[in-house]
């Protein structure tokens, strides 16, 4: 039986698409290896958001290269899509596959090891504009389904790359998606994060359907699912419909990541983001109402060229004004190709580093200050993983609804079901808490009746 092993570097999306890619070698009789052993094929899904990703991509290759040098080594994802030419030169890959395309890799691998030569089948992705299906029907990971609902951005911020590594919006077809989370659903998977890369933009290329539309059918017509979490929304993506699909639905978790990049006007346009800071204040607020409490977390960029004193001093002061739960800090790094790394007063690395610490110390704080409000609360739990797998301590972690990152006592059988545990002592980044009941099909939906009011 042939084998192959993965790795993944990169986004949600990427770990989606490497799921996606083992089907099909599953489908062609695989075996799938641990990538630190021998294995015939080797596939690695690589980054290129920053110019960091690249260099950790062609490390990784050269590590499969390095481990089995009779094998077939196959790269795919963004890094091969931008710089298919680069990833060809590395002595050892024999196939390069971009972003589209991923079905062809059997018949490429086969085409392979009968001619020996070397294929490169990296299409433009600028021309895609059908979404590319991708089944997963189960994960590795037994307790978080993510169910990817489309494809593409056509943002174009003055920092981002992604646009040339994926290609323009694309959207699943509704059909696709319903049927996939029912499958995830019947496969025992409480939870599904709708995945993308531009994720609420979901619809943008359609006619009459959009992303409240596909969260209204999937609640509608999805037997037994119980918890759909947004991977991502952009604040120009709150449509009013949005919100009042959130204050209706009985099944969207309480929590919403909003990309926020910068919390000053003046590097929000040298950005090219599509809002001010008032519109995005406004959208929070409204989305507080529909969804009280709900955990806010979001994405900041320091030290954007440019970024003076005050404009940093903006930034912290609107993330602590607006109460963000937790933050995902990058101090910017420059990404060849994109108008950002060509702009003047490029910020030095001494100061962006000093900012970010500030950030995180104040993104800390706000976490704590959010866990706090639930210390002696009972909220939903789905326990994903033992807290330590090297000695075990008995206590399994998962997060709450909203989000919070929970260690409680508990055993391996209760993996991946819906268990209520009240908050002992509330803390970062993990609360501790203590198991208080399995909860039935009938109970889950007596709760979301209680919640509706």
């Amino acid at each position: 039986m042939p084998s192959v092993a993965f790795h993944t570097l990169g986004c949600k999306v990427n770990h989606y698409e490497t799921e996606a890619i083992w089907q099909l070698f599953e489908k062609n009789g695989y075996e799938r290896k641990e990538f630190e052993s021998t294995a015939d094929v080797y596939v690695i899904n690589t980054c290129t958001v920053t110019n960091t990703g690249d260099k950790k991509s062609r490390q990784v290759i050269r590590r499969a290269i390095r481990k089995n040098p009779t094998a077939v080594i196959c790269v795919t994802g963004c890094y091969a899509q931008t710089s298919p030419a680069e990833v060809m030169a590395i002595p050892g890959v024999d196939i390069v596959v971009g972003t589209q395309d991923r079905e062809k890799m059997i018949g490429y691998i086969e085409q392979y090891q009968k001619e020996r030569e070397p294929i490169n089948g990296v299409s433009d992705i600028m021309k895609a504009r059908v979404y590319e299906e991708l089944e997963v029907p189960s994960f590795t990971d037994r307790t978080r389904a993510s169910l990817k609902i489309q494809e593409g951005c056509n943002n174009f911020c003055t920092f981002c790359i992604i646009p040339w590594a994926r290609g323009l919006l694309r959207s699943r077809k509704p059909e696709a998606v319903i049927e996939q989370a029912q499958k995830l659903v019947d496969a025992g998977y409480k939870e599904i994060v709708l995945t993308g890369i531009h994720t609420a933009g979901y619809g943008e290329d359609m006619k009459d359907y959009n992303f409240a539309a596909l969260l209204r059918d999937l609640e509608a017509k999805v037997k037994g699912l119980k918890r759909i979490r947004i991977s991502s929304i952009e604040a120009s993506q709150i449509t009013d419909e949005v919100i009042e699909v959130i204050d209706k639905s009985k099944v969207i978790a309480r929590h919403l990541h909003i990309p926020l990049q910068s919390g000053s006007d003046s590097i929000l346009k040298r950005m090219r983001r599509k809002y001010t800071t008032a519109f995005f204040a406004e959208k929070i607020e409204r989305l507080r109402k529909a969804l009280p409490d709900f955990a806010l977390t979001s994405d900041v960029i320091v030290g954007f060229p440019g970024e003076t004193d005050e404009e940093f001093e903006e930034t912290y002061a609107f993330i602590r004004d607006l109460r963000f739960s937790e933050l995902h800090v990058f101090p910017y790094s420059k990404r060849t190709g994109t108008p950002a790394a060509r702009m003047e007063n490029q910020v030095p690395d001494e100061i962006k580093h000093a900012r970010v610490t500030r950030l995180i110390s104040l993104s800390n704080q706000l976490s704590k200050e959010y866990a706090s409000r639930y210390e002696n609360e009972v909220l939903e739990v789905i326990p994903e993983e033992p807290f330590n797998k090297d000695s075990n301590t008995g206590e399994y972690v998962g997060y709450t609804d909203n989000y919070l990152k929970v260690k409680f006592p508990a055993s391996s059988e209760l993996e991946g079901k819906l268990v209520r545990v009240k908050i002992t002592q509330a803390g970062y980044p993990y609360n501790q808490g203590q198991f208080v009941r399995v909860m039935d099909d009938e109970q889950i939906e007596e709760a979301k009746a209680i919640a509706q009011g």
